[in-house]
């Protein structure tokens, strides 16, 4: 939504991914952070708060900016890293274990 608060915005992905099975940690991450190419042994989700954050998920380059979420597999290497001068707040959803 456009000019959707921060808080709304966390309060609407935090709600769709908990009701989709997921657990939500949520974090941030300063300017210039960096997380090199690795995987999970989990399926995920990375979602957007506020800042505008870069997965790079098996070489498909996606910019995401607050609302945004992207799927990233159990085993799929990816890396990330905080674009520009602000920080992201991230949810990370882990699916539940059934």
């Amino acid at each position: 939504m456009p000019d959707e608060p921060p808080d709304a915005i966390e309060a609407r992905l935090r709600r769709e991914l908990e009701g989709a099975g997921y657990d939500v940690t949520r974090y941030v991450y300063p300017p210039g952070t960096h997380f090199p190419p690795h995987t999970h042994a989990v399926d995920k989700i990375d979602a957007v708060v506020s800042g505008t954050f870069e997965i790079v998920l098996e070489g498909t380059r996606h910019v995401l900016g607050p609302g945004e979420a992207l799927p990233v597999p159990r085993g799929a290497v990816h890396e990330a890293r905080v674009l520009g001068d602000a920080p992201v707040v991230s949810l990370d959803a882990v699916r539940r274990r059934p």
